[in-house]
């Protein structure tokens, strides 16, 4: 009896450390107010955003098939785009997973999910779902996806206790997160990133750890000049 108590007492203390704390994320206050209020407005000009999203003078669309391919997606696939704007990895990943995969393509803007849905009736992908996110869940399903795609928007999470731990639920076991986002060096990056962008790297993987993911590795990317790739798997 007592080797069978003691025998519980180790596995839920096991469960508790490799479950991240959501009483934490509750608890959260804003940790940058208002980053996402022109996101919100309901006469938000789409095709604007196409313009700055998808522009040659971006780094991230110039060296958009370089970033897909580090990402991993196989025919049959799973994959959440949470921040998927205008859709620009969105419709690769469905490309890439085929009909038999599946591609959520997240965003808080109820007008880019509504262009999101437009694109998945008007280019034949059945495969890509538009979901609208709340500033602290991705209202993904629970095990749904196998990756999670984070593009130059972890620094737009407002409560990004909260967000990270929808994320977790929604990961498969082993699911991995990608996370692409801004250096943020003093005296290095553009005054833009320095006001724009609250974390750097060291920061975003602390608190992405303390959500319950392991750093899997910091991908080679010398092909941008001002972001990074950093992949995680959920423990």
């Amino acid at each position: 009896m007592l080797r069978h108590r003691l025998l519980v007492i180790v596995c839920a203390t096991l469960v508790a450390c490799r479950t991240p704390d959501t009483s934490v994320a509750t608890a959260e206050t804003s940790v940058k107010p208002g980053i996402n209020k022109a996101f919100l407005d309901p006469a938000l000009d789409v095709a604007k955003y196409e313009g700055t999203f998808e522009g040659e003078s971006r780094e991230i669309f110039a060296q958009r098939a370089r970033i897909a391919g580090l990402v991993g997606l196989r025919e049959g696939s799973a994959v959440a785009d949470v921040g998927a704007g205008t859709g620009l990895f969105t419709k690769m990943f469905a490309t890439k997973v085929g009909p038999t995969g599946k591609v959520y393509g997240v965003d808080i803007a109820p007008k880019f999910v509504e262009h999101l849905r437009d694109l998945s009736r008007q280019r034949s992908l059945p495969q890509l779902e538009a979901v609208l996110c709340t500033e602290r869940s991705t209202e993904l399903p629970a095990a749904s996806v196998d990756v999670v795609f984070v593009c130059d928007t972890y620094h737009h999470f407002e409560y990004p206790s909260a967000t990270l731990a929808s994320i977790h639920s929604a990961l498969r076991p082993g699911g991995e997160l990608a996370i692409v986002d801004f250096h943020r060096e003093p005296g290095v990056s553009r005054p833009w990133i320095l006001e724009h962008v609250r974390a750097g790297r060291e920061v975003v993987q602390q608190e992405v750890e303390a959500a319950g993911f392991e750093l899997v590795r910091v991908e080679a990317t010398p092909f941008l000049r001002e972001n990074y790739l950093m992949r995680f798997r959920k423990q």
